[in-house]
């Protein structure tokens, strides 16, 4: 019994006492150690992520030093007029009187061709997105004029081609009697061409961020002499 109790209590103040430090190396790492593992890769992770953004920043700011990049010029050169036509509607036209009333609705019918003149100042190459350029009138769209992406090179002149083409388009109410008016009376009929060009320069492997390049052009087209007679892109205007 007392030999058996002897035991039993050298045991429970063995389980008491603190691990020798014999004992704790061969127990492994503690918590402790696997917690300030873990803090110091986290540590080398952020670091890493800091230099290579400033390396990114430093990259960034040498082309910009060495390229001097501009922004590139995209605009109207030429409008080729190949067919206008204005159309009121019969309905209401004719009055009691013998007089004209209003048309509730006018068609207007063109076909034109665009010329633009993309210039890069740059001495790099760049390259230009699809876009889509609108045709408006009185801020109604009328048409789109698609403008394939291309690649051009350093210290160039491109010109980029392309055609609009409208059959029949509804026009109501006091745009039909506006535009009715400027083609029978006046004979000039106002468009506005507008839309946004993105382009972006290349230098070695590295692409710039997108550059917006805005086109707003008002031309002025005779629907008599099927011409163009009035061209304004910007602030400089253009009699033809």
């Amino acid at each position: 019994m007392t030999n058996r109790d002897g035991v039993g209590d050298r045991g429970r103040r063995q389980s008491i006492l603190p691990p020798t430090p014999a004992e704790r190396h061969y127990m492994g790492p503690s918590s402790s150690s696997s917690a300030a593992s873990l803090k110091g890769c986290c540590c080398c992770l952020f670091l890493l992520l800091i230099f290579l953004a400033l390396l990114a920043v430093a990259i960034a700011l040498v082309i910009v030093l060495v390229v001097r990049p501009k922004k590139p010029e995209f605009d109207l050169q030429r409008v080729g007029v190949e067919y206008l036509l204005v159309a009121p509607t019969d309905q209401g036209v004719a009055t009691s009187f013998g007089g004209l009333a209003p048309p509730p609705a006018a068609y207007l019918s063109l076909n034109i061709t665009l010329l633009f003149t993309a210039v890069n100042p740059n001495k790099v190459e760049i390259k230009y997105g699809a876009a889509d350029l609108y045709v408006l009138y009185h801020g109604v769209p009328l048409g789109i004029a698609a403008v394939p992406g291309f690649e051009q090179p350093a210290h160039s002149t491109r010109l980029v081609e392309t055609r609009v083409s409208v059959s029949r388009f509804n026009v109501l109410q006091s745009d039909a009697v506006q535009l009715v008016r400027d083609a029978a009376v006046d004979d000039r009929v106002e468009l506005r061409v507008t839309g946004d060009v993105g382009a972006k320069i290349r230098f070695l492997d590295f692409t710039s961020p997108r550059v917006q390049v805005s086109v707003d052009c008002l031309i002025l087209i005779s629907p008599r002499k099927q011409s163009l007679t009035y061209k304004q892109c910007g602030v400089d205007g253009l009699n033809v």
